[in-house]
């Protein structure tokens, strides 16, 4: 698999701004308990690697490398997304985990795991950002250090790596994974690939403290005029992910990823046919595409966003 979950392509390099206006307009909806057990399944499940293994491997620290969505129907969500996105998909089955390799052409974009939701319980399927990093275990003691929680112990998984599952200081779910494939190389998106990676929180300064301490990003303010606060975090020389206010009314901070459509009007449509919903109606980033925000058949949220071939890199830097 090559960079399945670039934060931002090639054609974005040193800061983008990409993906950053959608944060104010975000829809309600909550991130969960149901991540923590559901994102790491238990051995002997053999996971697939995050990048092609060979002599030029890869690592970007802080870069987002893969992301798995915890939900409690695989065949409707392989329906879903396999008719909305193209993806084709790949069953595992093992030590009474069902997972699912979700692939564009030839390579690896996401996975999928069966979770039921206990009885009773009001728990909403999401998808789990997994941020890389060069030493688990010293991650851990970072986020631990400053303020963050262990929901699930670091496990090892031949042909993927280490990887573990925590919450910030303000409650937003997400996983660090040492790979041991790499991290894939950084590249434009194509339709069908994740595109960015967005924080919502109750106050973005914090966050953007909190995530710079732990996984040493570069930090820069974009400027605004809607009252809300928008960071982006930078490594490597590129824009990985931004940190937005959330909105007011909206209780769990979370983080949300955006696949990349060739028309988010058309797409967030589709999305509606197929059984989903849309939380955020599609309209112009400040990038000049439209983006929108969905939810599949059962809640899972999920950003849809448009890209031109024609936006240049002077137009991607920030001041």
């Amino acid at each position: 698999m090559k960079g399945a979950c670039a934060a931002v392509g090639a054609a974005e390099r040193r800061r983008s701004s990409v993906g950053t206006g959608v944060a104010a307009r975000l829809g309600a909806f909550a991130c969960c308990a149901l991540l923590a057990a559901a994102a790491v399944a238990a051995p002997p499940l053999q996971l697939p690697p995050v990048a092609d293994s060979g002599p030029g491997i890869e690592h970007h620290p802080g870069k987002i490398i893969w992301v798995d969505l915890a939900t409690p129907d695989l065949a409707s969500s392989e329906r879903f997304y396999g008719s909305l996105f193209g993806w084709t998909f790949r069953e595992i089955h093992a030590g009474g985990t069902d997972y699912a390799l979700a692939s564009v052409g030839n390579h690896g974009v996401a996975g999928m795991v069966r979770k039921a939701i206990p009885a009773g319980q009001h728990r909403q399927p999401a998808w789990l950002t997994f941020i890389a990093v060069d030493d688990l275990d010293q991650a851990r003691r970072e986020i631990l250090a400053h303020g963050g929680k262990s929901l699930s112990p670091p496990r090892t998984y031949p042909g993927r790596g280490t990887q573990g599952v925590f919450a910030d200081p303000q409650g937003a779910v997400f996983a660090a994974l040492q790979s041991s494939s790499g991290d894939g190389a950084d590249y434009l998106a194509a339709p069908g690939e994740w595109i960015w990676s967005s924080l919502l929180t109750n106050d973005p300064a914090a966050g953007a403290a909190f995530y710079k301490a732990v996984f040493g990003y570069e930090m820069f303010d974009l400027p605004s005029n809607d009252g809300a606060q928008h960071v982006v975090l930078a490594a490597g020389d590129y824009a990985r992910a931004g940190i937005h206010t959330l909105p007011p009314g909206h209780r769990h901070p979370h983080w949300i990823n955006f696949v990349r459509v060739a028309d988010a009007s058309r797409s967030a449509a589709q999305a509606t046919a197929l059984g989903g919903r849309v939380l955020v109606e599609p309209h112009p980033d400040r990038h000049g595409g439209q983006v929108a925000v969905v939810a599949d058949p059962a809640g899972a949220p999920i950003g849809l966003m448009e890209w031109s071939d024609t936006y240049t890199r002077d137009q991607a830097d920030l001041p």
